[in-house]
């Protein structure tokens, strides 16, 4: 059995509602996740009740298309 090469360690806070901040390697500043436009409506949010930010599928979407 191989050894394992990489372990991410990644620490998640849950800010408010869809709102987190995650602290991910090489980064400085922690990353704001939430919700915005089609996803915060489809999840019942009313508008203007968290400022919009990428959703954590945004972010899976960047990756695999990198």
């Amino acid at each position: 059995m191989s050894e394992i090469a990489y372990r991410s360690v990644v620490r998640l806070e849950r800010v408010k509602g869809s709102v987190r901040h995650a602290w991910l390697p090489a980064e400085d500043k922690p990353v704001t996740f939430g919700t915005h436009g089609a996803v915060a409506q489809h999840y019942g949010a009313a508008p203007g009740t968290f400022e919009p930010h990428a959703t954590t599928l945004d972010y899976v979407v960047a990756a695999a298309a990198g």
